[in-house]
């Protein structure tokens, strides 16, 4: 028996019918929609065009942007955006800001030739990135700010179900219409499903954000440390307590709350995704160079495996709501690295769709699961005072590692083949279960400071 339950199934699925956790649906939505289309629709696109391996794996660096973006985080966190933070709220603004930027830049990457001018593919696809993590970064906020910690395993269900339905429209939709037109139409029916994302953002409420009086009062004596220094103008002055309000504050209290642990948690999260990520980054190539049809990947994986994913993301939200976040941790992170092993089996096979639609479906299984579970977990870190900012870190460092290492994937592949890369990327996933049993030996837990 894994750990105690904390809620009966009745209990458990009743979550699914929270308002608030309906609303991730459509916020999921948004926020997958764009990751494919900078990552690997965009890889399968280039391949299609002749670029080599290599070339394809290091422009996946263009991901790196959802790895850095704790940098500008304390931004969302604090920053008003002029108008519309005073007419939508703090996190829908941001929101509506980040969703345009996307938009923007799928309509530029539809325009633009990748054997003429990959550079010009490339610098849109930073700006799609870029908006794209900074959507995530407020999306993050707004979900861990509007309910409380009981409906955070929902919230996260939800969220990979919406998140996964985005990424079937940017992988199954842009992979047909792209089969029977052109990429360059496809990216631009992407952008205009970004409209989802918009209208959304204007249906939801602004959380309320009641802060204690605790962490409040830490800023306090940091400001008035700050205000001491009489002989600043009084905007630097206001500068630096805004800084260290909202850049060293976050950072702070994590490490505060965690001690020593703090450490042996980041590493974990940094580690974590290394095995999926460094896998995707050639997954659509493989597809292809197996011998598999735009349209058999664009159904198979980007429609028929997305709905197994989803499935898996609501089957980890009810395990983490019936057994706690742990123990399904440690078991998400192991068949994940299982079933990234089918792929290496399935490198030696006839191009069957029986044995697509096997692989792709374990594979997102496990994914989804694991991915809910790992959503919930990060949740359970943060600190509300400081939100956006600690989840973006989180996430960040959960991307940085795994998106850099992901990115010399093409170099494997043009040097050793398909199975050993497979392998490879397989053996990443094995640090994060070592990891998790150390965490779960020290008895690290998954509850916080936050009210």
């Amino acid at each position: 028996m894994l750990a105690s339950a904390l809620y009966g199934w009745k209990e458990s699925f009743q979550v699914y019918k929270n308002p608030k956790v309906l609303a991730m649906l459509f916020l999921g939505f948004s926020a997958g929609l764009p990751l494919l289309l900078v990552f690997g629709t965009l890889s399968a696109w280039l391949n299609s065009e002749g670029i080599d391996k290599t070339t394809i794996g290091l422009v996946s660096w263009v991901a790196l942007a959802y790895g850095f973006k704790f940098v500008w985080s304390p931004l969302v966190d604090r920053l008003p955006i002029p108008i519309f933070s005073s007419l939508l709220g703090q996190r829908r603004s941001w929101m509506l800001l980040a969703q345009a930027g996307i938009a923007a830049g799928l309509i530029a990457m539809s325009t633009s030739d990748p054997k003429a001018n990959l550079a010009a593919i490339v610098a849109f696809a930073v700006l799609t990135a870029f908006s794209s993590a900074t959507q995530d970064i407020a999306i993050d906020a707004w979900r861990i700010e509007a309910i409380s910690d009981d409906f955070q395993g929902a919230m996260a269900g939800t969220y990979q179900l919406g998140y996964r339905l985005g990424m079937i429209v940017a992988g199954s939709m842009a992979f047909v219409i792209a089969d029977y037109t052109s990429w360059s139409v496809a990216y631009l029916s992407m952008a205009a499903c970004m409209s989802i994302g918009i209208i959304s953002t204007f249906a939801i409420s602004e959380p309320d954000r009641k802060l204690s009086n605790e962490e409040w009062k830490t800023e306090k004596r940091v400001i008035l440390l700050l205000e001491r220094n009489g002989y600043l103008p009084e905007k630097i002055r206001r500068i630096q307590a805004w800084f260290v309000g909202a850049v060293i504050c976050p950072f702070a209290d994590f490490f505060a709350r965690n001690g020593w642990k703090a450490l042996l948690i980041l590493g974990f999260i940094a580690v974590f995704r290394m095995s999926d990520i460094t896998l995707g980054v050639m997954a659509f190539p493989f597809y292809q160079d197996m011998g598999y049809s735009e349209s058999e990947i664009g159904i198979i994986s980007g429609l028929v495996g997305k709905f197994i994913t989803i499935t898996g993301a609501l089957i980890g939200g009810l395990l983490v709501v019936r057994y706690g976040i742990m123990s399904m941790l440690l078991g998400g992170a192991i068949i994940v690295i299982a079933t990234n092993l089918l792929f290496a089996w399935l490198a030696g096979q006839e191009p069957l769709i029986i044995w697509l639609v096997l692989v792709v479906g374990a594979d997102n299984l496990a994914g989804g699961l694991a991915g809910t579970v790992f959503i919930a977990y990060l949740s359970s870190l943060t600190n509300r005072a400081y939100t956006a900012t600690q989840y973006a870190l989180f996430s960040s460092i959960m991307l940085l590692l795994p998106k850099f290492i992901g990115g010399f994937s093409g170099i494997v592949v043009d040097t050793a083949g398909y199975p050993i890369f497979f392998l490879y990327a397989a053996a990443l996933g094995i640090p994060s279960v070592l990891l998790i049993v150390l965490i779960m030996k020290r008895g690290q837990q998954t509850t916080n400071a936050r009210p």
